[in-house]
């Protein structure tokens, strides 16, 4: 028996090449046709994915989102063929798909230590740029029944700024996905961007307040929480990188836990209430806390293929575990993170 369709949005963070970790998880969610998918909110890779996602929909449906999401990524792995940024024999031989012995990697981190983006790359090229004007139909994004919200940071005020479907375009994304120590910040009307993960990783306002939609599907890539103590540079650099990149969406769901707690009292502030009534879900798969920051550099294609059936694992077990529970109650214990304030 069929099942009657529930209005969902989905909230996908970004961390690089671990964004096909993602792909899979939509990728198989995409197969569910009761989950009526009314917006999507995304940050860097999570912005990517966001974008793609609309798009292909607009242009074929469901099988069209699938089609032009394993697009982008093949098209992201075909470019990376030459980068410096490959694991060694030695690593591909122990099965790791961390870059931290690579001799690419390790001149990128001392470069990036001593020069910025503005010395070393003075053109301020964006290997992103050729692959979003490729995948991507910008003027098709506009009109897709999926509303899409992408995160920025400025530079200038430190505060996020929301594109919507009419506003994006090759730059916005590539200002979303823009870390300052790699790229030259991405102008846009005047104003200079860095990337969204800084302001909102991603965003929930956005779907809360101009959405119909009150269960979320939050997507997350970098692990809220790891055991032990980080104490080398990479670990230390690694868990910074982590931390700073959830806080803001954390604090936006310590809000929502707040309010839901106290939704009785809240009858005369429809915004509080808005948040308030959100049904939020998550889909997880600890397979991630195994990877560092380096392997977010790693664009060959058999890791983002092992990362897409990753995800496609994930979102099977979540909806096996949780996929009755989406329209009815929120899976996320609220009342767990309240405990941990």
């Amino acid at each position: 028996m069929e099942r009657e369709p529930v209005l969902v949005d989905f909230a996908l963070q970004g961390g690089g090449s671990h964004g096909a970790f993602t792909w899979g998880v939509l990728d198989r969610l995409l197969e569910e046709s009761w989950l009526d998918i009314e917006g999507v909110s995304g940050t860097s890779a999570g912005a990517m994915n966001a974008a793609v996602l609309a798009d292909g929909f607009a242009a074929g449906g469901r099988e069209g989102a699938k089609a032009a999401l394993e697009g982008y990524w093949r098209h992201v792995s075909e470019e990376a063929r030459f980068s410096p940024f490959r694991r060694t024999p030695w690593d591909k031989a122990m099965g790791r798909w961390s870059l931290d012995s690579a001799p690419g990697f390790l001149f990128m981190d001392l470069m990036t230590r001593v020069f910025s983006p503005y010395q070393y790359n003075p053109l301020g090229r964006n290997a992103l740029a050729p692959i979003l004007e490729k995948q991507i139909d910008f003027e098709r994004l506009r009109t897709s029944p999926i509303k899409v919200f992408i995160t920025a940071t400025n530079v200038r005020t430190g505060r996020p700024k929301v594109f919507r479907n009419a506003d994006i375009t090759p730059e916005v994304l590539m200002a979303s996905a823009c870390l300052p120590t790699l790229f030259q910040a991405v102008e846009i009307d005047g104003e200079a961007y860095w990337d969204g993960g800084y302001s909102g990783n991603p965003t929930l306002a956005p779907l809360v307040g101009e959405l119909k939609s009150d269960d979320t599907i939050l997507i997350p890539i970098n692990p809220l929480e790891r055991p032990g103590t980080p104490k080398t540079p990479t670990e230390i650099l690694n868990r910074l990188n982590e931390v700073s990149f959830n806080s803001v969406a954390v604090k936006e769901l310590y809000m929502m836990a707040l309010l839901q707690r106290h939704a009785s009292q809240l009858s005369g502030d429809s915004e509080a209430c808005d948040w308030a009534r959100m049904r939020v879900h998550v889909v997880r798969n600890p397979v991630m806390n195994d990877l560092g920051f380096s392997s977010k550099l790693n664009a060959e294609w058999e890791f983002l293929s092992w990362l897409k059936d990753e995800g496609r694992k994930a979102a099977e077990v979540f909806l096996a575990e949780h996929g009755h529970d989406i329209g009815k109650a929120s899976t996320v214990d609220f009342e767990k993170l309240l405990a941990e304030l």
